[in-house]
């Protein structure tokens, strides 16, 4: 018997935020849902608007996973794993760890299609796009926990946005530019 469906699907489990007052609470598997859709459209947008020649059905998939580790882990708030260098190495060997745990939970016929997503080449554009996706994820959080009036997340929504744009990544800046603000808005004034 293989478990690795059943430990993925338990993605909803983890919650998001840990250490900030959420109005709502969000978990791994919304967020690696809605990264997946920003991973997308970043990549769409990347061959669309900018040139590349990125697989957008391979980087939304990529996208699907990032967090899969945590489902052994658990998620570590975000200014604690990049503390310091130590720190941050220290989390990427626990979460390869973790990720080849996961691995072997799969059929040997299916672990090299799997290992491409669980331990993926961190240096390629695909991957360049989930980690701006999955930054863009954080910043969106943080948008709609103001829209709530959580000022719990003034801070993390500078410092996410000072993030964005320090990547000088030209798909990032057309979907800040073009879709980003509608996050803000409430129900009646999108329709």
């Amino acid at each position: 018997m293989n478990h690795f469906f059943a430990f993925i699907s338990r993605m909803r489990n983890i919650k998001r935020w840990s250490l900030m007052r959420n109005s709502y609470e969000e978990n791994d598997m919304e967020h690696a849902a809605q990264t997946a859709i920003l991973a997308h459209a970043l990549a769409v947008i990347r061959n669309a608007k900018f040139g590349g020649d990125v697989d957008a059905d391979r980087v939304s998939t990529l996208a699907l996973y990032h967090d899969s580790s945590e489902v052994i882990t658990g998620d570590m708030a975000t200014p604690i794993k990049y503390y310091n260098p130590e720190i941050e190495r220290a989390f990427k060997s626990i979460e390869l760890v973790a990720s080849r745990k996961l691995l072997s939970m799969l059929p040997e016929s299916l672990q090299d299609t799997y290992a491409e997503y669980l331990s993926p080449d961190t240096q390629s554009e695909e991957w360049r796009i989930v980690k701006a996706a999955d930054t863009l994820a954080a910043y969106l959080k943080c948008v709609e926990e103001l829209k709530a009036g959580n000022g719990e997340f003034r801070s993390a929504a500078v410092a996410t946005l000072d993030k964005l744009h320090s990547m000088k990544r030209p798909e990032v800046l057309f979907f800040l530019n073009e879709f980003a603000s509608s996050f803000a808005m409430t129900l009646d004034e999108l329709g």
